[in-house]
């Protein structure tokens, strides 16, 4: 598809890839040494890393949405943007192609940092194991995570792509966080009862689960509402009943529609995670991201807001 009509899924190939031992040359005997082991293994396919099981989930829904609706434009378009050389380029394609995978378009930048050419391939959003790279996308306004492995293996679903969002700082702005972050939990619910019909602002993700609703709907249209293959899950530490209005009336006045909503009032994410199996749960706290990873969740961390400050400080 054509970028204007596709969304677009920029992945790194450390992402996309488990390249743990191929970093681990590269840190310690530099970049010739590198490429040449890569070379040298060309034939050796790679195995999954953190983004795989989510793409093969986008692609799921790519060939629904074909049968559906054929020559039809609006679907994912999967990006390899990787700053590895040219000349790693042959065993990535075989791995791609080992796996079926539809990755057509490389971006392969040579060392440089491939942040600029997001915005020349319109991504709608970023994945990569470099969290300096992130937040470099993120500060250019682009929806941006960095993956992280899960500790267990877990079986995902192959028919249906789930992804979670955390609620402040990653569908929302982090107004509220910073009210709970500076004056405590009883300011911030009295802050969010009184602004209970006054929409937060929108976070770094909102327009991807904006694109899965809109991929959502051609399925609706085709009466396919219950075997849509993408269903979305908003998990927030928020409570229901003292902070949550404002969050549903948030949504409502966006005009999305989010399938399930889990306020846990401050429990543990990983449990539920474990239940909901998402391809990609994203979060702007590590405590949550390594949480979810101990449990067996493929985690993405959002590098925005308030929370950044005082993760870096401790």
């Amino acid at each position: 598809p054509k970028p204007q009509n596709a969304i677009t899924v920029a992945v790194s190939a450390r992402a996309l890839f488990n390249l743990v031992e191929e970093q681990r040359i590269y840190e310690e005997q530099g970049l010739e040494k590198y490429v040449e082991y890569q070379q040298n293994n060309e034939n050796v396919t790679l195995k999954p890393g953190a983004a795989f099981y989510f793409v093969k989930a986008l692609e799921h829904v790519n060939a629904r949405l074909l049968e559906l609706y054929p020559g039809d434009e609006e679907r994912f378009d999967i990006v390899l943007m990787t700053n590895n050389h040219a000349q790693v380029g042959v065993r990535l394609i075989n791995s791609i192609n080992h796996y079926g995978l539809t990755i057509e378009r490389f971006c392969m930048t040579g060392g440089e940092s491939p942040v600029g050419y997001l915005t020349a391939y319109l991504t709608n959003l970023y994945l990569s194991a470099d969290s300096e790279k992130v937040q470099e996308a993120i500060e250019a306004g682009i929806a941006a995570a960095t993956m992280f492995t899960a500790n267990k293996d877990v079986v995902y679903s192959d028919t249906q792509l789930r992804v979670a969002f955390d609620g402040d700082a990653v569908l929302f702005s982090d107004e509220s966080e910073q009210i709970v972050k500076e004056h405590g939990l009883d300011r911030f619910f009295e802050h969010e009862q009184m602004h209970e019909n006054k929409p937060l602002a929108q976070g770094p993700l909102k327009g991807f689960l904006e694109d899965l609703g809109k991929l959502q709907k051609k399925f609706y249209a085709k009466n396919e509402r219950l075997n849509c293959p993408i269903r979305t899950y908003l998990v927030t530490a928020r409570s229901a009943a003292s902070s949550g209005a404002r969050v549903l009336k948030t949504l409502r006045s966006w005009g999305l529609e989010i399938d399930e909503a889990l306020f846990l009032a401050g429990a543990p994410k990983g449990p539920i995670l474990v239940k909901i199996r998402p391809h990609i749960f994203f979060d702007d706290q590590m405590f949550h991201i390594e949480g979810a990873q101990q449990l067996g969740t493929i985690a993405a961390h959002v590098p925005y807001g308030v929370a950044q400050k005082y993760y870096k400080s401790t």
